[in-house]
């Protein structure tokens, strides 16, 4: 059988650095070459360039372009007659992505419900309850929760269950009191939260599925009988012991729903992680992960989440990615790592890609004024063709920069070399011209791989002198 063969595009600059990747790789089961595009920069290889340069036909069975090339490449497959694949942004990711490491992880699967509340609902205009529940379903949630407030009437419930399930969303009220309860589930909610062993005959009556809970707190046996008697009565539910928050009986909760699935090994259950995000002045992405760790050995397929204080204002995206996460490490037997940088908000497990070697042979074959800047672990690396400066604070390294005159050009420095201190404190990857990736903690625009990004501020100020 034949052996693969791939051809690899890129710049001048990244010409060695490639070359080096490329021989290292152990008994490859492809044969490759590489082209030289032309342009000093791989980044700025462009469709157009391709076609005009890249000769026919090509003498490879897979084309890999770079990372940061933009350009329908859908198109050049069909001009060339050779499938064209986007490599990784960085060389040192290319022998994982070629294979020599782990295959990237199918995160597209899981197995748990969110449920997102609204906890505020009563002091909302319907209008306003559709537009926060429409935000909700957009950052991954499943059931739009509409939550009551303790003396605080509800008189629109009714007409905010039919506009949400109008909108195609799945309802949930979550009220202590039964009557709002049964207000919700008449107008169409398919869940109510919570139901006791008292009150479990409200869900009979209208058709909901409730959510037990026990009778009095930290009292499984009491949410046992609900169990059993929604049983009985056959009875669609979910049961949930309640997760305390620390130092008032979050371990023993954590047992209560342990022993809740081996006394009961079939039965849905509900964690509702609010008590530990919203309690713990923590970053929430930490305790959601280790939480949903826990539904996934459980099998808890359903999880209520809130975020109503500032420091958990991503939890409903962090609790989309831990499912995803979670469910395809458990999948596959493994540990929850290697499946994707979502849940790494502040540190990155790789966050260098380039060896300080690395970057000085890249500064040693600069021929132009254009300033590049790494990270490595020895600091930030600034090069051009007049100097390669290495240290750890952007406002020490700026004075030797001489672009005092060129404001636009200071502006543009200033802000990256910000951007890639506060990368090297964190030990995050920084790559110059985008933005720092911080996973399901922040919203990250969607990217057009077809085109290159317009002109920054810098370019715009040189055209227009």
């Amino acid at each position: 059988m034949s052996r693969e063969r791939f051809l690899f595009l890129t710049g001048r600059l990244a010409r060695p650095r490639l070359d080096r990747v490329l021989a290292g790789l152990r008994e490859p089961a492809f044969d490759w070459a590489v082209q030289d595009m032309g342009v000093k920069v791989a980044a700025l290889m462009t469709e157009a360039i391709i076609e005009r340069r890249l000769q026919r036909p090509v003498e490879a069975d897979r084309v890999i372009v770079p990372g940061r090339c933009r350009g329908d490449l859908e198109r050049l497959s069909g001009l060339f007659g050779v499938p064209f694949v986007r490599g990784p942004d960085e060389l040192a990711d290319l022998p994982s992505f070629l294979g020599f490491g782990a295959a990237p992880p199918d995160l597209s699967r899981y197995d748990i419900r969110i449920f997102a509340e609204i906890v505020e609902a009563p002091q909302l205009s319907v209008a306003d309850i559709l537009a926060r529940a429409r935000q909700l379903r957009a950052g991954g949630a499943d059931v739009i929760d509409l939550g009551g407030l303790p003396d605080t009437p509800f008189p629109h419930l009714e007409e905010a269950v039919r506009a949400l399930a109008a909108d195609g969303m799945t309802v949930s009220v979550d009220s202590a009191d039964p009557g709002e309860l049964e207000r919700g589930a008449r107008a169409g909610a398919k869940y109510v939260l919570s139901l006791t062993e008292e009150t479990l005959g409200l869900a009979a009556d209208t058709g909901a599925i409730p959510v037990l809970v026990p009778a009095q707190a930290g009292d499984l046996d009491s949410l046992l009988r609900a169990v059993d008697r929604a049983e009985a009565l056959g009875l669609e539910f979910l049961a949930d012991p309640i997760l305390d928050p620390i130092h008032f009986g979050f371990t023993q909760s954590l047992l209560r729903y342990a022993e809740l699935r081996r006394l009961r090994p079939g039965v849905e259950i509900l964690m509702g992680t609010g008590n530990l995000t919203e309690l713990t002045d923590a970053d929430s992405v930490g305790v959601t992960a280790v939480l949903l760790g826990v539904c996934s050995e459980l099998g808890i397929r359903n999880v209520l989440s809130v975020q109503v204080s500032p420091h958990t204002r991503r939890t409903l995206a962090e609790h989309d990615a831990a499912r995803r996460l979670m469910f395809a490490a458990r999948e596959d037997h493994s540990l929850p790592r290697g499946y994707g940088r979502a849940l790494l908000c502040l540190h990155d497990r790789k966050p260098f890609p380039a060896t300080p070697e690395d970057i000085a042979a890249m500064a040693e074959a600069v021929r132009d004024a254009n300033f590049r800047i790494e990270t490595a672990e020895d600091g930030i690396h600034v090069y051009n063709r007049d100097g390669h400066h290495v240290g750890t604070s952007a406002l020490a390294m700026f004075p030797k920069l001489n672009v005092e005159a060129d404001g636009a050009h200071a502006f543009y420095l200033g802000t990256e070399l910000m951007k890639a201190e506060t990368a090297l404190r964190l030990g995050k990857r920084y790559s110059q011209d985008e933005p720092l990736d911080w996973g399901a903690g922040a919203e990250r625009e969607a990217e057009d791989l077809t085109r290159l990004a317009e002109a920054g501020h810098t370019l715009r100020a040189k055209e227009g002198r």
